[in-house]
């Protein structure tokens, strides 16, 4: 058994917020609750004891009522606290005292503060002119902004009044924008004029023109300037700036309380096999789980300052800002994270003193391959935590992490997806990190590894990542799936009655779990599963790989794995690097993981939160359509691999 990188020290377990839930546990509900491990199967055995107790520790504030759950023998189908009464917006303006709320940090150098009592004023102004425009209870209300305040204001003034928010982020062509909001058909838009992007203005309102002409609910729309000082609303129908929106007589907000499941959020399918799909959460069930992982899993108090690297168009944007209901101090940052330069991050965690910070799996190896040592050129003395999604985090990133970044903190991989805006497996301050595992099962969370045949795996042996309980942040439905068809096939048609997350992945001999990724692109040379990531792990150890793609061609009645390379600039594929490439899999993986064919290209297809699309590639590969190249952040990458003629043989 490997020995772990990470071990919290004495005096942060006992200062955790989880310790204290723990000992609370303990004393009123079940005596044998003592650690991680006995709180997690607590949280499975007695699922209504431990939500409603989560419910209590984290303060929701609402009616919770007589019954935690019914039917929980149903999934779908079972109904969390269905006597409750909240408002989603409410809970994260709790606070309205005179402590940072927003920090803003643009790569431009613009930056702005607001307070929890500047946050609630300007939300009461927001919401006042929602309602005098005609937004009422369960009406649409859209964003198509960067990371700005205004974006959070927004939102929480639409939720605050009972309306559904919806964000796309402003990099988002037109024919993606409308293939998510043109199914929601919302009221009002916000929008900003322009954005900067890795030191490039780029205009907005242009786009928002054609939009407001294709989606003919959109009555109103709000610009926010932010880089374009006096931007042109010409051609925009019923169109106004933020600053002359804003009902500044406005000082209180009557908060308007609704069921547990009452929509908040529509969030989005990645759409890169057709339609996005609208995957609708509720607002008692995003609060409560997004609670639960901040206060226990992520152990943010009032002090903290959190961060995560994210666009509006991704659900960690919607994960951060729940952070509002802890008190803690939320700074956003706008642009692109190497701007300047490779350690622009890291001075944002300086200068603003973060404590807990969070970006994708990719940016972590970018800086590695960047060579960035940020030991040796920053603080980071506020930093505690670093966060980690998106795709898996290979154990070169702990090395990395641990040994240039800092020795001391907690590297959490966290992983669980749009589908349920939430994680199924995250990070605990209790626990050890062990090199390339994520830390634990979420609480709340009943994960098995699930065989082909519907049994379930042993542990450390590889299969289907399932959840076989309700919990309470499952969608409530799909915007428009009338008779609820799509939800079951995304996740119950597989396994009966299971939810199938679609990861393919293990549970260790610790308790964590590593993925190794989509199952849907997982690769069966000889009929045998291979994750992907288990290949790039390998490939992305050697220093002249920037990154790769890797795909299964269906080929003389099997499947051979086909491996595609960015490499550093300047360099070539040749045979000596593609024997290196070779042997470096063969050795550390298995013989059939080793590529059939390697070839270079000089870009990586991927969407627009980052990740890249092993399943759109292999399309272009066997000549299939890409149902919608909108959903990705750079389409034209995907001719690189149309009609290869080192694949014709």
């Amino acid at each position: 058994m490997t020995d772990p990188v990470w071990l919290p020290s004495a005096k942060r377990v006992q200062e955790a917020n989880i310790s204290r839930f723990i000992r609370l546990i303990q004393k009123e509900r079940d005596p044998s609750v003592s650690d991680y491990q006995s709180l997690y199967r607590f949280s499975i055995e007695s699922p209504k004891a431990f939500w409603r107790a989560t419910w209590e520790f984290c303060g929701v504030l609402g009616t919770a009522g007589e019954r935690t759950a019914i039917d929980l023998d149903r999934m779908p189908g079972a109904s969390w606290f269905p006597d409750a009464s909240l408002n989603f917006a409410e809970n994260l303006l709790r606070y309205r005292d005179d402590r940072d709320a927003l920090v803003f940090v643009s790569e431009t150098g613009i930056t702005t503060q607001l307070s929890y009592k500047d946050l609630y004023r300007q939300v009461a102004s927001v919401a006042a002119s929602l309602r005098h425009c005609g937004v009422d209870t369960g009406d649409r209300v859209a964003a198509y902004m960067p990371n700005l305040p205004e974006t959070v204001v927004a939102m929480l003034a639409t939720t605050s009044i009972g309306a559904i928010w919806s964000s796309c982020s402003p990099d988002f062509g037109v024919n993606g924008v409308i293939d998510r909001l043109g199914q929601i058909e919302p009221k009002v838009l916000f929008c900003a004029a322009a954005y900067t992007y890795n030191g490039k203005q780029h205009d907005c309102l242009d786009k928002v023109r054609e939009i407001q002409a294709r989606i003919d609910s959109i009555a109103r729309i709000i610009v926010t300037p932010y880089v374009e000082p006096n931007p042109d609303l010409g051609g925009l129908r019923n169109a106004e700036l933020m600053a002359s929106f804003q009902d500044e007589t406005a000082k209180e907000i009557d908060f308007t309380r609704l069921p547990f499941d009452h929509p908040v959020y529509i969030l989005y399918s990645s759409g890169t096999t057709g339609v996005p799909k609208c995957i609708t959460h509720g607002a008692g069930g995003t609060l409560l789980q997004l609670l639960k992982e901040l206060v226990l899993h992520t152990d943010i108090k009032r002090d903290d300052r959190l961060c995560y690297y994210t666009t509006c168009g991704w659900m960690m944007w919607n994960w951060m800002v729940n952070g509002l209901a802890t008190g803690a101090t939320l700074v956003l940052y706008e642009g692109s994270p190497f701007y300047p330069g490779p350690e622009a991050m890291f001075d944002l965690i300086d200068s603003q003193a973060i404590s807990v910070f969070g970006t994708g799996a990719k940016t972590i190896s970018a800086w590695q391959k960047s060579g960035v040592k940020p030991r040796e050129t920053h603080n980071l003395h506020s930093l505690k935590t670093i966060l980690s999604t998106g795709s898996p985090l290979a154990p070169e990133s702990f090395n990395y992490v641990y040994s240039e970044i800092k020795p001391d903190l907690c590297l959490s991989s966290i992983a669980g997806g749009t589908d349920i805006v939430s994680c199924f497996v995250l990070g605990c301050p209790l626990l050890p990190v062990y090199r390339g595992e994520i830390q634990c099962l979420g609480l709340g969370m009943a994960v098995q590894i699930c065989r082909d045949d519907g049994s379930y795996a042993d542990i450390n042996e590889t299969g289907e990542l399932v959840c076989v309980q309700p919990f309470p942040s499952m969608p409530v439905f799909f915007w428009g799936d009338q008779d609820g068809s799509k939800y079951r096939a995304a996740y119950f048609d597989q396994y009966a009655g299971i939810w199938a997350h679609g990861d393919f992945a293990r549970i260790t001999g610790h308790g964590g779990m590593v993925i190794f990724g989509r199952s849907d692109a997982t690769l069966n040379p000889g009929g045998v599963r291979i994750g992907t990531a288990e290949i790039y792990r390998q490939v992305e150890s050697l220093d002249e790989v920037t990154e790769s793609i890797c795909i299964g061609q269906d080929w003389d009645d099997d499947v051979r794995v086909v491996l595609f390379v960015r490499l550093r600039d300047g360099l070539q594929l040749d045979e000596n690097l593609q024997a290196r490439i070779r042997n470096v899999v063969r050795k550390n993986a298995t013989p059939r993981h080793v590529p059939a064919k390697i070839i270079q290209v000089s870009d990586i297809p991927r969407t627009i939160s980052g990740k890249i699309v092993e399943l759109a590639v292999r399309n272009i590969v066997h000549g299939r359509q890409v149902k919608n190249v909108d959903a990705l952040a750079n389409p034209e990458a995907l001719e690189l691999y149309r009609d290869l003629p080192e694949l014709q043989s």
